[in-house]
């Protein structure tokens, strides 16, 4: 895979010849310093090889090559042809597209003088007229340093922007336990609307008014009582049950008049020992989805049995096989799936579209073999598609093929019959990595000049928006004939004071040079 043995090859020096097997003492081994040397050039390579991998995506984008793999978007092909998760691939394509419109920031990416790292945050704050002073005090920081510079600009800069009051956002992700936590911003007014609501919810969960709660006794006087319109405490566990009561209202709401009420139910996965039998002490054990002592939220993590054993109390119950069964086959006199087969199908494909590359969660059930073809309304005969593929294989002739009843996976074949790979392999390396960049790389290319120096965030900003202040009022306001003119002020007797000065300054001997005679 690696060009190894090549002369010059930054593994070459790290590792034993081929045919050459190590020593009884340990493998051999380079000294630190060269190791050293190795991952810092080695770094400058990569650099150098993003950087060109990015202008070609660039290219790529800007051309729409992605539309001929019928994607909805460079990321989506990014993500499904080159295997990056879905966020990596939005921002690699985020970074190729700023790159066009920096030169100067680009140029210093591909001579690896400049990290991806940093790249990456230069590319949220720079722009034509602002790039080349940006990358001048990047050079210096390193990347945690750079990424702290480039959220304090952006807080300078949006500070007055109209767009910024109004922008929102939310943020969330699975902890390894399976709660979840994130964060989220508002603008002023609906910031106070949700914190309205979760004020109201918290009090509907506390109970009503005048009732004390349990911290007082029944015997306490109602002198000693605490007093009922002094403002309540929020702690941030009373703000959370407030969220969620917040949820479950809004969904509880929506149930009682929606044409298809499953859009907004929570749907929870529980095995059937699980209901049936006490937990087992001990941690639990993740196991196969048809493990019958398994429960979890569909699409989501898993839960105890415990919280399984309480939701059965007042939650509505369905029961779905996973093996053939009549409850999942309407055979013909029904064209349109039941709520119990929309069910199995979300289960089984994790609520997402089926087509390669795509991760859409807004699907609709696709007949493989057409309904009016004498297709059947079956579990095995359906496919979830979201709305752009669905159309895409009425439209275009795109061909699927089921599964054996056996097992296996659904195969999609584009209309000349070339198959579609749902994850496609990544072609062997052609060659060394500095054979894909025309840089040249040492191992001190990447490493940037800090010595230790602490950053002084709130200077480096000053002099960041100053440089720019002046540029924009010198480009603005001064005269163009006399822009680049250097005006000397001197005293009147300068010529005076200067010989005055070299007089009286003791004069400097320095060494006597003697030719030495071939």
């Amino acid at each position: 895979m690696f060009d190894t043995d090549r002369p010059g090859s930054v593994f070459a020096a790290a590792m034993p010849p081929a045919g050459v097997a190590a020593s009884a003492a340990g493998p051999g081994r380079v000294p630190l310093e060269r190791l050293e040397a190795q991952i810092c050039e080695l770094a400058g390579q990569l650099a150098a090889a993003t950087c060109r991998f990015l202008v070609l995506l660039a290219d790529f984008d800007a051309r729409q090559g992605w539309a001929s793999w019928e994607m909805t978007s460079c990321a989506q092909w990014l993500s499904w042809k080159c295997q990056m998760s879905s966020g990596t691939a939005r921002e690699h394509v985020r970074v190729a597209r700023a790159l066009r419109d920096l030169p100067v920031i680009r140029a210093r990416f591909a001579a690896a003088r400049l990290s991806y790292a940093k790249v990456r945050a230069l590319t949220r704050i720079a722009t034509p007229a602002t790039e080349a002073d940006l990358a001048e005090l990047a050079g210096p920081m390193t990347g945690n340093q750079l990424e702290r510079f480039a959220r304090a600009h952006r807080q300078v800069t949006r500070a007055d922007d109209a767009d910024a009051r109004v922008r929102r956002r939310l943020v969330w992700r699975l902890e390894e336990d399976g709660s979840l936590s994130g964060t989220f911003r508002l603008p002023p007014l609906a910031g106070a609307v949700l914190l309205q609501a979760l004020r109201a919810a918290c009090d509907d969960l506390a109970g009503p008014a005048g009732d004390p709660g349990g911290d007082v006794s029944a015997e306490t006087p109602a002198a000693d009582a605490p007093a009922g319109d002094a403002p309540a405490v929020r702690t941030s566990s009373d703000l959370a049950d407030g969220l969620a009561a917040v949820a479950e209202s809004f969904l509880a709401g929506k149930v009682a008049g929606a044409d298809d009420a499953e859009v907004y139910q929570v749907v929870v996965h529980v095995g059937t020992d699980a209901l049936a039998e006490a937990p087992a002490p001990g941690p639990p054990v993740p196991g196969d989805p048809a493990d019958p002592a398994r429960c979890h939220v569909e699409d989501g993590p898993a839960i105890s049995v415990s919280t399984a054993q309480m939701l059965s109390c007042t939650a509505a119950l369905s029961w779905m096989r996973r093996d053939r069964g009549a409850v999942l086959a309407l055979g013909r006199r029904r064209r349109k799936p039941s709520a119990a087969i929309r069910r199995a199908a979300r289960e089984r494909d994790h609520c997402r579209c089926r087509f390669p590359g795509c991760e859409s969660r807004r699907v609709d059930l696709h007949h493989v073999q057409h309904w009016i073809n004498g297709g059947r309304t079956d579990l095995e005969n359906l496919i979830s598609l979201c709305a752009y593929h669905h159309k895409l294989v009425h439209d275009r002739g795109y061909l699927i093929a089921a599964p054996p009843p056996g097992g296996g996976a659904v195969a999609f074949y584009r209309p000349d019959g070339s198959p579609l790979p749902s994850s496609p392999l990544l072609p062997e390396p052609d060659g060394p990595i500095d054979q894909a960049h025309d840089a040249d790389i040492t191992p001190d290319t990447i490493i940037p000049p800090w010595y230790g120096e602490h950053l002084d965030l709130d200077y480096a900003i000053y002099v960041c928006f100053a440089n720019a202040r002046i540029r924009e009022e010198r480009e603005q306001g001064a005269d163009p004939a006399h822009r680049d003119r250097v005006t000397v002020y001197e005293p009147e007797d300068c010529a005076e004071l200067t010989r005055r000065y070299f007089e009286q300054a003791p004069r400097r001997t320095g060494p006597t040079l003697i030719p030495i005679q071939a």
